[in-house]
């Protein structure tokens, strides 16, 4: 599973197993999710880019239905969790 993976990339990275600055380019890139994702496989980290949306899509939904019975809208301030993945290994 993609969380697996994902929390397997984060204690790499915690742990200098692999470089945080191998994904230094990804924030900058057109196509940043694919970027990543593309790291990732060159790295040995199983995490593909439908995988990896339906991962942040997942986290919204699951906000979501934790509001009162289920929202139907978007509720400002919550952040990307793509954006917040980025955030944990780069810093």
């Amino acid at each position: 599973m993609v969380e697996i993976e994902i929390q397997r990339l984060i204690n790499d990275i915690k742990n200098g197993k692999i470089s945080r600055e191998k994904f230094g380019c990804v924030r900058q890139s057109k196509e940043p999710m694919k970027e990543f994702c593309e790291i990732c496989l060159e790295n040995g980290y199983e995490i593909y880019l439908g995988e990896l949306f339906a991962y942040g899509q997942d986290m919204n939904d699951s906000k979501l239905r934790a509001t009162n019975g289920g929202g139907s809208f978007e509720i400002d301030g919550w952040s990307d969790a793509f954006e917040n993945l980025l955030e944990e290994i780069l810093g």
